[in-house]
């Protein structure tokens, strides 16, 4: 459970109100993606939310104002984007953060203390390990990491002082896939709270508030933003304690999303559930021409029948998303660099989910911060190759795949 504030935080939301509207929730997810949290500029009519580029507000008197004092607690274009999201993930309140990693570090932060334990998946995403590992773990906040695909793995690593069980689903880069359900029964009955890493599925695929978890992170970096431009994070919640202690983390240690970054946030969720139908199906395509192709060896994708999270996924899921993961018949990291090399509409860099298709070797990029003994353990081997597939046209990039593996 999160500790609570040292002081109460007045909530940040649209007319004062502790929550955002129940419309926007109820609205069918187009819709949301489209509307929610937003209305015409009052002032001129504007279609757009204005990006309200100020640090303070003119006060009447001291504590009378409009709603907004200070740019670090709050923002009119923040409190935007914090409507969409939390709309979006069906939740109550949304809070936006600087980055994904500055999200997770107000739950930690917010929720635990010194002493308290922390369950987490095996497999993942390498900022977050070197968050929990090497900043806090120092501090006294003991981590097991474990497969969570296996929910008598998870209930076996709870413990009496267990307090926070965190999953991602699908996870990165293996895109493994874990019952959130059934994980939120576990850590429940166990006394722990659950938060669930969405960004690989977005809420467009995965609604985990609504499986039994208690928060939601996302780096909006990726498919919320969706066109590699900005650089942004967010928590979603129904629990008033929780926002009222991740807000006071905001507050306190100043980790905002300026007002530029949210309204670009803004822009990209417009489009999400268009371009999430597309990264699926063009994702499905690449997996099978992988699949199917003799220079490849094991593919790792949700939406194969032989997947082993394929049946988990059908259940949570209403896509498969866009990431694809994938080793090569020659299963030697040299091979897999050079592979990379020699790609040409599959742009080498890391992050994910823009509308241009990119290509990493997670083991010296995005994961280099795990340990190769623990990557090894996980499953993530040195010669890994993770796909974010785009909207470009689907046969140039089967063809850029084909070219390169050819010359393996």
């Amino acid at each position: 459970m999160p500790v609570e504030p040292d002081a109460p935080t007045p909530p940040q939301t649209p007319a004062d109100d502790p929550g955002f509207p129940a419309e926007d929730r109820d609205r069918r997810f187009a819709t949301r993606c489209v509307h929610a949290g937003q209305q015409p500029d009052p002032a001129t009519g504007a279609i757009m939310t204005p990006i309200y580029q100020t640090s303070t507000y003119a006060q009447a008197a001291p504590g009378d104002h409009k709603g907004h004092e200070y740019s670090r607690v709050s923002n009119p274009t923040r409190s935007a984007l914090e409507g969409n999201l939390a709309a979006l993930e069906g939740a109550v309140h949304g809070i936006a953060f600087s980055s994904g990693v500055a999200g997770i570090d107000a739950i930690v932060k917010g929720g635990l203390r010194p002493g308290d334990h922390v369950v987490s998946t095996n497999d993942l995403y390498g900022g977050t390990f070197r968050l929990f590992q090497e900043v806090y773990e120092p501090y006294g906040v003991d981590f097991t990491f474990t497969d969570l695909t296996d929910p008598e793995a998870a209930e076996a690593a709870m413990r009496p002082e267990t307090k926070l069980l965190w999953v991602e689903t699908p996870t990165n880069p293996l895109l493994r896939v874990s019952d959130i359900a059934r994980l939120a029964e576990i850590a429940h009955d166990a006394g722990a709270d659950v938060a669930v890493d969405n960004t690989f599925a977005s809420p467009a695929l995965q609604q985990p508030l609504d499986l039994g978890a208690d928060l939601v992170l996302h780096s909006g970096t990726k498919y919320l933003g969706g066109h590699s431009d900005l650089i942004l994070g967010a928590v979603c919640t129904d629990a008033d304690e929780w926002a009222e202690t991740l807000r006071f983390q905001l507050k306190s240690a100043g980790a905002a999303p300026g007002p530029m970054d949210c309204f670009l946030a803004l822009r990209g969720t417009k489009t999400l559930h268009l371009r999430m139908e597309r990264h699926c199906r063009s994702a499905q395509a690449v997996a099978e021409f992988l699949e199917d192709h003799p220079e490849t060896g094991r593919v790792r994708y949700p939406g194969l029948p032989g997947d082993p999270g394929h049946e988990t996924a059908q259940k949570q899921m209403s896509g498969f998303g866009g990431m694809v993961s994938f080793a090569l018949a020659d299963d030697r990291a040299e091979a897999a660099q050079s592979f990379i090399a020699r790609t040409e509409v599959f742009e080498l860099a890391e992050s994910l989910g823009g509308v241009e298709s990119l290509i990493e070797h997670p083991a010296s990029m995005t994961h280099a911060s795990i340990p190769a003994e623990k990557r090894r353990e996980a499953g993530l081997l040195d010669s890994l190759i993770r796909l974010s597939v785009g909207v470009e046209a689907l046969d140039d990039l089967r063809e850029d795949l084909d070219q390169a593996l050819a010359a393996t």
